[in-house]
């Protein structure tokens, strides 16, 4: 896996055989960093890594400078490759917790500017992520929930749908909750 950008920019991490992900590839990243860039102060940001399987949504965020950022996976083995990885990279604000990623939404009390997930695709549960971290305190007013989906999965009639984005084969949707919600 390479970070793509910021103070990391082409460093490689080794990630171990065997690990359950199937990682954003690095044309997707960049895309949709080149987008959030335009958005967002990334360099003041607290991130949510739903899903975070390698971290390298968590990496890329960590090297454009966010301040804040908890990484969320079931896998004891992702927790530990990004627990790992954070210690070699000196990255102290990096916060990796093994849970069940619906029952965190359910029970955080911490709220973020960002927050992005990568269900497995196989997945049945777009939707109940979706409604569950939107009704969670997870998300701040005008933050964004980026969910990466197959291109089966169409979200563009949700009342909190902002746009869409596709990069080859990787589909974004982004949700935006109005400051009046």
């Amino acid at each position: 896996m390479r970070i793509i950008g910021g103070s990391f920019k082409g460093r490689t991490l080794l990630v171990p055989k065997g690990l359950p992900v199937r990682p954003t590839t690095d044309f997707a990243r960049e895309g949709l960093f080149n987008v959030l860039a335009n958005h967002f102060d990334l360099s003041n940001i607290s991130f949510l890594d739903l899903y975070a399987g390698t971290g390298a949504m968590t990496f890329e965020m960590a090297s454009r400078g966010a301040k804040y950022i908890v990484s969320v996976d079931q896998h004891a083995a992702c927790i530990r490759f990004i627990t790992t990885m954070a210690s070699k990279l000196n990255i102290p604000f990096i916060y990796p917790l093994k849970d069940d990623v619906l029952g965190y939404m359910k029970k955080s009390q911490s709220a973020f500017d960002l927050i992005f997930a990568d269900p497995p695709y196989h997945t049945t549960d777009y939707n109940q992520l979706l409604e569950t971290t939107l009704k969670s305190t997870c998300l701040k007013s005008e933050g964004w929930l980026i969910i990466e989906h197959p291109a089966s999965v169409n979200f563009e009639q949700h009342l909190d749908f902002f746009r869409h984005m596709r990069y080859g084969n990787v589909n974004f949707s982004i949700f935006q909750l109005k400051s009046d919600q």
